[in-house]
């Protein structure tokens, strides 16, 4: 049996983006029946310990994805040697991701953008907005990411 590939997406606080790229990764990985860990981590404390972000949960539902459930935690050193991707939603995940980033480390660090067929390199953060629609937006992107990132390392 082959070791399943691991990949950690992160955004800010762990409550918006970088959980939606996590649960679409992990229920298209399922329909398709590709073998994948994937987790999620921001690189603020802001909401340890909290569930999605309730417009993250709504998003998710309105496109089929029930019963989500993850818990809001921090990147830690070990997570660059136990994942093979760590993905980042735009240019400061990027750059603070590189910083924590240990020399030799296991893991590729990368913006989930990169993957995005029509370019759109950046997942705005959603979490100021008033509406959902940022939401739906942020799906839309890494649903596209997610897919063509798949299609590449499967």
């Amino acid at each position: 049996m082959t070791e399943k590939k691991r990949v950690l997406m992160v955004c800010l606080g762990n409550t918006c983006r970088s959980t939606i790229a996590e649960a679409v990764f992990k229920n298209y990985a399922k329909k398709m029946n590709y073998l994948w860990d994937v987790d999620s981590a921001g690189l603020r404390g802001y909401h340890i310990g909290e569930g999605p972000n309730q417009r993250t949960l709504d998003i998710l539902a309105k496109n089929g994805i029930e019963n989500y459930y993850h818990i809001a935690k921090v990147i830690k050193n070990q997570d660059f040697e136990d994942f093979d991707w760590i993905l980042g939603m735009d240019e400061y995940n990027l750059s603070r991701l590189k910083e924590l980033q240990p020399k030799n480390c296991r893991a590729k660090v990368e913006l989930l953008g990169k993957y995005h067929p029509n370019g759109e390199i950046i997942i705005e953060d959603p979490y100021f907005e008033n509406d959902v629609t940022s939401f739906q937006t942020v799906y839309e992107q890494c649903v596209a990411c997610i897919k063509h990132f798949l299609e590449q390392k499967n």
